[in-house]
């Protein structure tokens, strides 16, 4: 079987796997895709080149102009204590404002993300059952770790998909004709199943650079799975919007609370999800990146190498995803974006954030840029108007932007810091303070680089479990801003109010401040240099004439801004999307809105 036969296998079913944008074509046995391919699937997969065909094409879904590319990863996430979008509101942004509607014209689309994620899922579904019945798994290592992969793209779609609507249907075995509309299911059936998914395939698995299929961070290794493992025990034990039990799908407006799934509590999966992160850290097989600045500058030249820091990345093709086109600093016609369009800028940290940084802190000026590019020069941006460093069209050199609507950068989903910050969380939460703060002070001390001690008398300060969980979450903030993890952790912490209050407090302190900003032009001519952002400055005026006064600084922040962090009353009733209007009506009535959404 040639490529092409393989491909036309898989084309057959895509119709079908966009599961709820079908509201027709219901003859019996037409949607039984079993039937027209079941004398081909043996060849496929106890085929490797078919079978790593077919793992492929779940992760080109993603590269779907509607789906992660165009409308998940730009849009979920927003907005936190450490992030927000910039600018007024829109209709656009009422998903990041927790007010979104069913019809939003963003989202309410027959090729939104909740289809082209069941498209992924689908195609997963059918790779698993074929590796299953014909790879020979038991025997053939590489076609295991096929089989593995499998079941992590799985989970890591499915857990994307309960982040942004909560529960959805429970599908694990592909389209028939008995099964095309499925209703809600729990998302802790989801949690369970793909919780044990992973725990099958981390065995299969390859570590970061132990094959050739794991030398890059765009294909699955044993890393990611130990640390998605973790991210998902955490959500799955935490808190959030639930039904009531047993009403999912019926219209309930639900409670924040916890689960009341065995399977899910936190002595059930701590122990096992601390196990796997220890695996991943006793492995040396990832390592923190010893410059923080450098992490990114790699980041932006497109380095997928793996073994360092970044432990799976979004396989975007270099002509696919919009990364910097939005999160990038902006850019007015510059030489760095191959075009007269503005591109960048849409997204920043929240005014606040850059202030919760010790003035030592090397990730401060890496995340928080507060200055546009204007043709090849540099001015203010202005206190309200924030931009991710990370991300910078200035530092994409090895492959420099061409102006058009698609960057190719691939986007982190985790990196080795996270491992280390997860796992000091769980043992602390399972009473190992000692094994915490030393996860910890690992994070810290890069963050310090050059000034450790500063990071060890912080550490070693922390004395009980509160005030170890406090300082890890704010860790996590400091250091993860910009890479969307945030509002997750919020949730799960019970968060998510009283951070979004605290930050809108805060920003409204700055705005009542009164100190003289005055900049400079670094010698580089790569960015701009401040003075009296430090309250510790205030009132000083900076020496040399090469400074220059910023009228106005912290009088010209635009309040409005503030109180439209978030629309609702509160946030907390809105920590996940609605099912859009498209994809209810074409549900033929399985699907029904939970948490006060209209139907």
């Amino acid at each position: 079987m040639n490529m092409k036969t393989h491909i036309k296998i898989f084309a057959s079913v895509l119709a079908a796997a966009a599961v709820m944008s079908l509201s027709s074509c219901t003859e019996e046995g037409f949607f039984d895709v079993k039937a027209p391919s079941a004398a081909d699937e043996s060849n496929v997969y106890s085929n490797y080149t078919l079978s790593e065909y077919a793992i492929f094409s779940i992760a080109e879904t993603f590269g779907h102009t509607n789906n992660y590319r165009g409308r998940f990863l730009p849009w979920y996430g927003f907005n936190t204590d450490v992030e927000w979008y910039n600018g007024t509101n829109t209709t656009g942004k009422q998903l990041a404002q927790y007010e979104p509607t069913t019809n939003n014209t963003q989202m309410n689309l027959d090729n939104g993300p909740y289809n082209e994620m069941f498209v992924g899922i689908e195609r997963a579904n059918l790779a698993i059952e074929g590796l299953r019945a014909y790879g020979d798994v038991e025997n053939q290592p590489d076609m295991a770790y096929l089989l593995g992969e499998a079941l992590t793209l799985r989970a890591m779609i499915y857990y994307d998909l309960t982040k942004a609507w909560g529960d959805v249907p429970a599908r694990f075995e592909p389209i028939n004709s008995e099964n095309i509309f499925m209703a809600k299911s729990s998302r802790d059936t989801i949690y369970v199943q793909i919780l044990a998914d992973l725990e099958e395939a981390i065995p299969y698995l390859y570590w970061p650079n132990e094959s050739s299929q794991t030398a890059t961070t765009d294909r699955i290794n044993k890393a990611f799975a130990c640390g998605l493992y973790a991210r998902i025990a955490l959500a799955a034990s935490g808190y959030a919007l639930r039904p009531e039990d047993g009403t999912v799908g019926t219209g309930n407006l639900g409670s924040v609370r916890k689960t009341n799934e065995p399977a899910l509590q936190a002595e059930v999966l701590y122990p096992k999800a601390l196990g796997y992160l220890q695996e991943v850290i006793n492995s040396g097989t990832a390592n923190l990146v010893s410059s923080y600045e450098q992490l990114w500058r790699d980041f932006n030249n497109y380095d997928l190498t793996a073994g360092k820091e970044v432990l799976y990345s979004i396989p975007f093709s270099d002509g696919r995803g919009r990364w910097n086109y939005h999160f990038a600093g902006s850019h007015e016609g510059s030489s760095y974006i191959g075009t007269a369009a503005n591109r960048g800028g849409d997204v920043g940290p929240v005014p606040s954030l850059y202030f919760k940084y010790g003035a030592q802190d090397v990730r401060r000026d890496v995340s928080c840029v507060n200055f546009d590019w204007i043709e090849d020069s540099q001015e203010p941006a202005g206190i309200d108007m924030w931009y991710f460093g990370k991300y910078r069209f200035e530092w994409m050199e090895t492959q420099p932007y061409g102006g058009g609507n698609d960057d190719g950068l691939k986007p982190v989903v985790m990196r080795y810091s996270d491992i280390l910050l997860m796992a000091a969380e769980i043992a602390n939460e399972l009473g190992q303070p000692d094994v915490a703060k030393n996860y910890l002070l690992q994070v810290r001390r890069r963050a310090y680089a050059g000034n450790e001690a500063v990071a060890d008398s912080y550490v070693n300060s922390l004395s009980g479990k509160d005030a170890i969980f406090n300082a890890i979450v704010d860790e996590r903030a400091l250091e993860f801003v910009g890479e969307f993890l945030r509002k997750a952790d919020l949730i799960r912490w019970n968060l998510l109010t009283a951070k979004l209050n605290e930050a809108k407090a805060d920003m409204n302190a700055i705005a009542q401040r009164t100190d003289e900003v005055y900049y400079s032009y670094s010698e580089d001519g790569m960015s701009l240099n401040f003075w009296g952002l430090d309250p510790a400055q205030s009132g000083i005026s900076p020496e040399g004439s090469q400074w220059i006064l910023a009228e106005d600084y912290f009088q010209n922040f635009d309040t409005e801004l503030i109180d439209a962090i978030y629309q609702t009353e509160d946030p907390n009733t809105r920590q996940f999307w609605p099912i859009f209007d498209i994809t209810l009506t074409n549900s033929q009535g399985y699907l029904v809105n939970d948490y006060g959404y209209g139907n």
